[in-house]
């Protein structure tokens, strides 16, 4: 079922400040890994430079390390990456096709916990003492893929130390990925609890040091997309945690509204609640029987402040909504956590891709000393910018959805008439080895944006990486391949004109340029398109959040386009300022004035030509990466690259006299041949 799903909460606008928490540091090892430091950083008090890192491992039983930055002449813990879960090996056990058996692996002990005696080493308890809960049948068999269970007692008896925060939410991560199909009681139950571990209120400071600063938004968005895919029995569901709550209905239309209602622990003195409301309305849209999804989170507001993603006082809990498409409007009731008069309150919700509040997400309805009520309305695109290509975040903007659907649907029709005339007109225009050259570079490139235009809409279509995640992965590949081999189709094409301008005496077979042309054009992308993929996809930093395209924030996997398109675009406008420089030159008898008309015009058409099918555009690009939130840039980046398809039809095919001339001889070829066969 097509979900959409709206973050929200309430903000409290008047209370911005930064939170810096200390943990109480662990034994360390007396032998440091920075500088000439021979002790622990701790204990080298005061510190001599600020801002000088001291990177320390972590004691005997732990793996990893803890980094300190000097501040104010002491060390300073700012990450700590010591744990002590394998995570991968459990991610493993639950993803195995097969059950094994618990001697292989599959720990099941009697008392729940297991003491650990190394990185990732369970102490196995004896067999006679084996319990059947957690995932064990009556032949003493796990059955992991059917409920996760029997990974949680290692979750549970591992501290929630920042470097095991940082595991356990990329494990969640994996399994919302990979495993979020036919989400029943069962596995939500599992997936709840270990959500639940690092989400306790006693473990917030933790958050402070966790390496990865958006491991809190991660967390959001895999809790999201796992528990979107829940099965409902019997119409219901509900699986509650202490600091993380999940309820499901079966809605339709002709009922009354739905509500959701929360009541939660905040910590171990209050209690917090929220309420979602479905309006009746609403329901009325509703085609068909679908399900509703809501997802309540007491701290994680705190976490997020504490991560320091955005430094202000969430004053009430998160609530979380996944919805059919038809519905739009919701309504939030928040309990306030801090029920001061002079404290004002503000509707918002989280943007995942951008990792900060939009004020824009949600209005208030109504505004009381102990709660407040939102109106929250979520749009779901299924397009995306064209800018996104290139810019490190997505700006959600109806004119650039716009610019984007038109500009696509107008180069894809141009770029296959584009490709029509070519091969009606091929063999008029290909009768010299140079004009075969072109025309070959222009084919090639028509037909690599072509390809490439068509999966930029394909993988808009499947963006929701929770259900769609391989073919997630394999519409970004193919999408990075196509546009790079574009650009350096490109770049083959400047060096084809560089070779007609200043290499006329160097003579090149056919058969080696078609060689080296198909080695440039499609065989560098494939090497940088495999080793991007190979390199990041291991790493879960392949795709960015909310998007099929290469990551940005996690592994910087863009630049894998960036770079190479940025590098190509100099090289071809270093070749039209070598094509203007050689056409700008005088013609022996011509006067003065009529010269310099005639080279502004033959100036002006070679840049107009030269631009499109060099990609020059593309440079504009580089403003959206230097300034990702201007819509300026956005929307003449989309306007110029989004058409590019029909500027290469205009300025390769239809403007070209050659081209023209076969097309005429052509028309006139058939009107013969079909007055022949009349007479």
């Amino acid at each position: 079922m097509d979900v959409r799903v709206a973050h929200c909460l309430l903000l409290w606008a008047m209370h911005f400040f930064p939170v810096a928490p200390r943990i109480a540091p662990r034994v360390l090892s007396k032998e440091s890994k920075t500088g000439n430091l021979q002790d622990g950083c701790i204990n080298r008090i005061p510190c001599e430079h600020s801002g000088a890192i001291c990177i320390q491992p972590c004691s005997p039983s732990f793996h990893g390390e803890m980094s300190f930055v000097c501040k104010d002449r002491k060390w300073q813990m700012f990450i700590d990456a010591c744990a002590n879960l394998d995570v991968q090996s459990l991610f493993q056990r639950i993803s195995e096709r097969e059950p094994l058996p618990s001697s292989g692996g599959h720990i099941s002990v009697a008392g729940g916990h297991l003491p650990f005696v190394g990185p990732g080493k369970p102490v196995h308890g004896k067999p006679e003492n084996e319990a059947k809960h957690f995932g064990a049948d009556d032949h003493g068999n796990s059955n992991c893929q059917a409920d996760f269970s029997c990974i949680i007692p290692d979750i549970l008896s591992s501290p929630a130390i920042p470097g095991n925060i940082a595991d356990i939410v990329e494990l969640l991560k994996n399994i919302s990925l990979m495993l979020s199909e036919n989400v029943n009681r069962e596995k939500m139950q599992s997936y709840s609890r270990i959500a639940n571990h690092i989400l306790n209120s006693s473990v917030i400071s933790n958050w402070a040091f966790v390496r990865d600063r958006n491991a809190s938004s991660t967390l959001l968005d895999s809790v999201n997309l796992f528990a979107g895919n829940l099965l409902l029995r019997n119409g219901s569901e509900n699986i509650q945690e202490h600091f993380i709550s999940t309820k499901g209905y079966s809605i339709y239309k002709n009922t009354s509204g739905k509500s959701f209602d929360f009541s939660m622990e905040l910590n171990k003195t209050s209690n917090i609640s929220g309420r979602v409301v479905i309006p009746e309305e609403e329901l009325l849209k509703l085609p068909r029987t679908s399900k509703a999804i809501s997802i309540a989170f007491p701290t994680l507001g705190a976490i997020i402040e504490t991560s320091h993603l955005d430094p202000v006082f969430v004053n009430g809990m998160v609530l979380s909504v996944s919805l059919p498409e038809e519905l739009q409007h919701i309504l939030l009731t928040f309990e306030k956590v801090n029920k001061l008069e002079n404290i004002k309150a503000q509707c918002v919700g989280w943007h995942s891709a951008e990792r900060r509040w939009d004020s824009k997400a949600c209005k208030m309805k109504s505004d009381n000393i102990s709660s407040v009520v939102c109106m929250c309305k979520h749009h779901r695109r299924t397009f995306k910018s064209f800018s996104i290509l290139m810019s490190p975040t997505m700006l959600r903007n109806v004119v650039l959805d716009y610019i984007t659907c038109v500009g696509l649907g107008l180069s894809i029709f141009s770029l296959v008439l584009c490709l029509t005339i070519e091969t009606v007109v091929w063999h008029h225009v290909t009768k010299t080895k140079i004009t075969y050259m072109r025309h070959f570079c222009l084919v090639n490139i028509a037909t690599s944006l072509l390809i490439a235009d068509i999966l930029f809409i394909v993988a808009a279509i499947v963006h929701n990486t929770a259900l769609n995640y391989r073919l997630c992965v394999a519409a970004t590949f193919f999408l990075h391949f196509f546009y790079l081999a574009l650009f350096f189709w490109m770049f083959t094409l400047g060096l084809l004109i560089l070779y007609g301008l200043l290499l006329v005496f160097f003579k090149i077979t056919r058969s080696a340029f078609i060689a080296a042309a198909f080695s440039i054009g499609y065989g560098c992308p494939l090497v940088i398109s495999i080793l991007t993929v190979a390199i990041t996809e291991p790493k879960n930093g392949y795709l960015r959040s909310g998007a099929c395209w290469l990551n940005w924030y996690e592994t910087k996997a863009l630049l894998a386009f960036v770079v190479p398109a940025l590098s190509i675009i100099v090289v071809n406008l270093a070749v039209v300022v070598v094509v203007v420089v050689k056409m700008g030159r005088p013609s022996i008898g011509d006067g003065c004035k009529s010269q310099d008309l005639s080279n502004m015009i033959r100036i002006s058409k070679n840049i107009a030509l030269l631009t499109p099918l060099l990609g020059l555009t593309w440079g504009f690009g580089l403003a959206t990466i230097i300034d990702s939130h201007s819509l300026a840039f956005h929307v003449t980046f989309a306007l110029l690259n989004a058409f590019q398809g029909f500027f290469i039809l205009l300025f390769g095919t239809l403007l070209d006299r050659k081209t023209r001339e076969a097309l005429k001889k052509n028309c006139l070829s058939s009107k013969r041949k079909c007055s022949l066969a009349k007479s």
